[in-house]
């Protein structure tokens, strides 16, 4: 291995081994720690910041950064996507009650003015620290004493086992936003601070189950998807 890869591997397991916020060696203590030079511990520091593993802050040092939960855009529950990417996950219940749902819930799920749906807010962790906030409405004639359950695991498997009700698509939308005083307090963040807000609407057989709205901490969570030309023409 050259230097450079030595101690790119060696400040990857020393970020591995420090919680967030903790301060790495300076510039000058990496030199002759490892035997490189300025410009070799500059070059891997630069590289590790771009990646996401930690964060250089002018006049104050080197820190590890914020784990980020990385997740491609697919079918998953949260709780199978954490696991997926080695984090812990855990749920708290916020809110549940039943009730006339919002205009849009109600066109979400078809269902009538009057019916009532379960309505479930729940606050999404990873390895204990606050990912996400889901805010869902739920057809009660498919899903009948839905509330009653655990609420804290997998939501999804809960359908699927309880109710035969296996979320097997999904349409799904995605927005920046600004968190707002409500969402700030839950997620432990800053109001005004970004977040991804995502709407979607689940299936099972062709039937809305789920209509949610989600908002994630856009500095712990982060998606990506592979996309290609669809008729493989190039377009300027």
């Amino acid at each position: 291995m050259t230097k450079q890869a030595q101690l790119r591997s060696a400040l990857t397991t020393l970020c591995a081994t420090l919680r967030p916020g903790e301060m790495l060696p300076s510039e000058r203590q990496l030199c002759d720690d490892y035997r490189v030079s300025r410009m070799t511990v500059r070059e891997v520091l630069g590289q590790l910041e771009s990646e996401g593993v930690i964060t250089r802050i002018p006049g104050k040092g080197t820190f590890v950064a914020e784990r980020v939960a990385r997740s491609r855009l697919h079918m998953a529950s949260f709780s199978e996507d954490m696991r997926r990417l080695g984090r812990t996950p855990s749920t708290v219940v916020l809110h549940t009650d039943v009730g006339v749902p919002p205009p849009a819930s109600i066109a979400a799920l078809g269902i009538g003015t009057e019916d009532k749906a379960f309505h479930l807010v729940r606050l999404r962790l990873a390895d204990g620290l606050p990912i996400s906030i889901d805010d869902g409405w739920y057809r009660a004639d498919l899903l009948p004493g839905l509330l009653d359950h655990d609420l804290t695991q997998s939501l999804y498997s809960l359908l699927n086992r309880e109710y035969d009700c296996p979320v097997d698509r999904a349409d799904q939308t995605v927005r920046a936003v600004a968190s707002d005083e409500r969402n700030a307090g839950w997620l432990g963040t800053d109001v005004g601070s970004p977040l991804l807000a995502f709407d979607r609407m689940s299936y099972s057989r062709d039937r809305c189950v789920e209509h949610a709205q989600s908002w994630y901490r856009a500095d712990r969570y982060q998606v990506y998807m592979t996309v290609s030309a669809g008729d493989g023409s190039q377009n300027d």
